[in-house]
């Protein structure tokens, strides 16, 4: 497997006159599309090893929520109609001669991501959950299978990966701002806070603008001196967070779309939009670390929900994110790391057709060591890939969220 070390040629966007960051953070639809996705597929990897010795075929990926109906109000309103969200997707149904109980275990790991993630949202009463998972087709099953006795399993698509690394202060900055405000709401320490917080910031003229919408829990306000309260409490705690990522002025907006004389300010029952009309989708939110930055190497691949042996979609975003991670931290002298990953389906995920790392602030042709260093390590991240299902299993590596690999590999 060649691996090219190149110089990367002209700037990114973080180190541009302009860039723009986006997360949407943990209550959000479309998130919360992915981590059920990913939930789901975790819960099912789990079954299939204890009742079969390894995770066999699945990929449920395909995630919908249908906002319900509220009427929001202080001191507590009510969900008029629940949040549907539909699970689809394809899996071994059976192991060894057991039935695999899907929709037991979606029920699970839905209701207990909900319950754990979404203080304000009762994850019985306000969702209902359809489950639409059928049997892998006849191709990809035998293609997923052959993996037995094999040294790594084959690709079940023709697929890229992309990560960059490091991240600039303005994408620490925003998954910091997201970060401290749903943290707030989860810890009980700012019960007014929904955990659907959106961060879009734009870095520009040497300045940051923050613009933020967080969902306002009712049942903590009792009246819209205590929302403007909790309003500018959220600004307070955003500029905190922004500021220990950057030197750069800062200026937020919190609810933007907020019209006190129209009545109309950003109000929930369950602290998430999708309680009244706003719908979400798997794929649709944050790439695989946790951003949206138009600016930087990215894939419209939707990794959640796939399965961590042999799809490629999601093995190859992970491996080029944790391989620029951990090059970028070998290397200080580079200002930019940029990894890019093709496979090719049928071939073992471990001999990618195109492997390649993209280095700015050092020049690869002439410092050879720095080359030597970068390959080294993206091989080494290839070669792990039979592991990586276990780190995700275990939760040492994770998914929306830098970095992604939260405890050191065991092999390391």
């Amino acid at each position: 497997m060649p691996v090219a070390v190149l110089r990367a040629e002209g700037r990114s966007s973080a180190e541009g006159a302009v860039e723009i960051v986006e997360r949407k953070g943990l209550g959000h639809p479309d998130s919360i599309c992915d981590a059920l996705a990913e939930e789901l597929s975790l819960d099912l990897s789990r079954f299939y090893r204890e009742h079969a010795g390894i995770i066999l075929h699945h990929n449920v990926d395909k995630a919908l929520l249908v906002g319900g109906a509220s009427r929001p109000r202080f001191g507590g309103g009510e969900v008029l109609q629940p949040i549907r969200i539909f699970l689809a997707g394809r899996a071994t149904l059976e192991c060894d001669g057991i039935t695999v109980p899907v929709q037991s275990i979606a029920e699970r790991a839905t209701r207990g991501w909900l319950a754990r993630n979404l203080h304000a949202l009762d994850a019985r009463r306000h969702v209902i959950l359809e489950t639409l998972v059928r049997p892998g087709s006849v191709e990809l099953v035998e293609l997923f299978e052959q993996r037995r006795g094999a040294l790594a399993a084959l690709a079940n698509d023709t697929s890229c990966g992309v990560g960059h690394a490091p991240l600039s202060e303005l994408e620490r900055a925003v998954l910091a701002v997201e970060e401290r405000l749903s943290s707030a709401a989860r810890r009980g320490a700012a019960p007014a806070f929904g955990e659907d917080v959106k961060v879009m910031a734009i870095r520009r003229d040497g300045r940051v603008k923050l613009v933020v919408a967080c969902a306002m829990v009712d049942a903590a306000l009792n009246d819209l001196t205590d929302y403007r309260s909790a309003v500018q409490r959220a600004a307070e705690l955003s500029l905190e967070a922004a500021a220990e990522h950057t030197s750069l002025p800062v200026s937020v907006e919190v609810n933007a779309a907020d019209d006190v004389a129209a009545g109309r300010i950003y109000l929930t029952v369950t602290g998430t939009s999708a309680e009244a009309g706003d719908d979400g989708q798997a794929g649709r939110g944050n790439r695989v670390n946790g951003l949206i930055a138009p600016g930087r190497p990215m894939t419209m691949e939707s990794v959640a929900g796939k399965n961590p042996v042999t799809h490629v979609g999601k093995l190859y975003n992970l491996v080029a994110g944790l391989a620029a991670d951990r090059i970028a931290e070998a290397l200080p002298a580079a200002s930019r790391v940029e990894c890019r990953l093709v496979s090719r389906i049928g071939h073992p995920i471990v001999d990618p057709e195109l492997a390649e790392v993209r280095l700015a602030g050092v020049d690869p042709d002439r410092d050879r060591e720095a080359a030597g260093t970068a390959e080294a390590i993206l091989r080494d991240e290839l070669e792990h890939l039979p592991a990586l299902a276990d780190e995700l299993v275990r939760g040492d590596v994770r998914l929306d969220r830098w970095p992604l690999r939260v405890r050191p590999r065991v092999d390391a």
